[in-house]
């Protein structure tokens, strides 16, 4: 109790300093601003912030990724309610009673609602991490490179087959991300792969620009011609208008515990994030809650217990990518990235190795998401006027701060018109409805798993048999065997159904 008292000290001491207290304000500040604005999203916005982290420190660094990713989870629930557009994909659930709440005169309520459900999510999940953490990562000091190996195939694997109508194409971009992270010289052998004879590959394809350019380029090309809902610019939110009833207040009570709890636990499963943990939430209340035949007609039910459980779960899901090494989604595996461009490998080692950085993320949880508390409900004016921002203002502001951002890295024009090219790249893909995610899921881990497999292979004399060896090692892979075939599985399964159920 005591060594955690100290820890717990060490981590408000690096979170209350002047410089980490700025940064974590501007980034839950930049997080709501765009997650209110649809179409953007947590992802482009920490891509397009990653050159910013080389100028500093890595604890201050990672503080600041967080607050965006969790930041945007309060503010993405703003246009769910508003314009029917979820800003964040965890948001999405929130639409069903979001906006019927918002057409029938309670916008101001939902907002409301959806703060207070944001922060008992974020602060439980707070709890969660500070217990679970330093245990799963001594557990992970006794895990070998097969092991490792095996639970990044895993969690590669769940990620693109849990979420997403298409599996298929979400393994494909794994592999070309896989790829692409292969892409220069071979550490260990001093090959050259991938690169077709370009100089300028032999070093590979840096982080940041794939980053900005699949995400943060290809989103502003692909917004290009949107706009807002012309009904939005006649609403007038007041602070009178956000206060819920009593009753209000005692229906969500239930729902915001229950998604707290949801939410904390399925954020820590590798794959799953704060997407399927919302719409878990909502599938709960409408099996348990007291009023779940009225779900979907706007209830505050229907907009609290999803709150809490995408906020809980975008909080825990940094549990295995810190402790393990092991993102659970792009944005996390991109703060990794983030870390490991500041020489800081992610995994059982960084607690004990780095306390300060842990400890102290785990402190700006609590600042940041009271910080937020703070700006989401007196200031729900401003975030409801971004949503009536022109987007031809606003995109062409976020193309420049793109193309400063990526040539101050190498000062190198050549960058700029590569981060253009892996936009139309990025654009494409996504008109091909192939998912971006999982490539840079591929792009961060496989260097890693590679790593790992060599280690593995080493030690073993080339005998594959070590991937099976091991009841732990042969528990994942079988996992991950059962992950693989079950799209294939459900497919032929709903086939089958189809081809019994009479036709009309």
């Amino acid at each position: 109790m005591m060594e955690f008292i100290g820890h717990a000290g060490q981590g408000f001491a690096t979170a209350l300093s002047p410089q980490t207290l700025l940064f974590c304000f501007l980034g839950v500040t930049a997080g709501t601003f765009i997650g209110v604005l649809p179409g953007i999203g947590p992802l482009a916005t920490i891509a397009m912030l990653l050159p910013l982290t080389f100028y500093l420190d890595p604890t201050t660094a990672i503080i600041m990724l967080a607050g965006i990713y969790y930041g945007s989870q309060y503010g993405g629930s703003t246009a769910s309610i508003l314009l029917n557009l979820p800003g964040t994909a965890g948001a999405s659930v929130t639409c069903l009673d979001g906006y019927p709440m918002a057409r029938a005169g309670r916008a101001g309520v939902a907002l409301c609602i959806t703060t207070i459900a944001s922060f008992a999510g974020g602060c439980f999940a707070i709890v969660v991490m500070a217990v679970l953490s330093p245990a799963l990562s001594k557990f992970a000091l006794m895990m070998t490179s097969a092991d490792y190996f095996a639970l990044m195939l895993l969690g590669m694997i769940a990620a693109v087959t849990l979420i997403g109508d298409a599996p298929l194409k979400g393994l494909a971009m794994v592999v070309f991300g896989l790829l692409v992270g292969l892409m220069g010289t071979d550490t260990i052998s001093g090959q050259i792969r991938f690169a077709f004879d370009m100089p300028y590959l032999y070093d590979g394809l840096p982080l940041v620009l794939v980053a900005m350019g699949m995400f943060g380029a290809s989103e502003v090309i692909a917004s290009i011609g949107s706009d807002s809902a012309e009904w939005l610019a006649k609403q007038k939110i007041t602070l009178r208008s956000l206060m819920p009833t009593r009753e209000d207040m005692r229906r969500s009570h239930a729902p915001i515990w229950r998604g707290s709890v949801l939410g904390s636990l399925v954020g820590v499963l590798p794959g799953a994030g704060s997407t399927i943990a919302a719409f878990m939430a909502y599938a709960v209340e409408k099996r348990v809650g007291p009023n779940r035949d009225a779900l979907g007609s706007g209830i505050v039910e229907g907009v609290a217990a999803p709150e809490s459980a995408n906020n809980a779960a975008s909080q825990t899901a940094l549990i295995p990518a810190l402790t393990l090494g092991v993102p659970g989604d792009a944005t996390s595996a991109l703060m990794l990235g983030a870390l490991l461009i500041h020489g800081i490998a992610p995994g059982p080692t960084l607690i004990p190795q780095h306390p300060e950085i842990f400890w102290g993320l785990l402190a700006s949880f609590w600042i940041g998401n009271l910080i937020l508390l703070i700006l989401n409900l007196p200031l729900v004016g401003l975030w409801v006027s971004m949503l009536k921002i022109p987007y031809h203002i606003l995109y062409p502001g976020i193309l420049v701060f793109i193309a400063i951002g990526i040539y101050s890295v190498n000062s190198s024009y050549v960058d700029v018109i590569m981060v253009g090219v892996l936009g139309v790249l990025g654009y494409a893909l996504s008109l091909l409805k192939f998912p971006i995610a999982p490539l840079l899921l591929g792009y961060i881990l496989g260097p890693l798993m590679e790593a790992n497999l060599r280690r593995s292979l080493l030690i073993s004399g080339g005998d594959v048999s070590i991937f099976w060896e091991q009841p732990l090692t042969l528990t994942i892979m079988l996992l991950a065997l059962i992950l693989l075939l079950l799209p294939l599985a459900t497919k032929g399964w709903r086939r089958r159904l189809a081809k019994e159920l009479p036709q009309d």
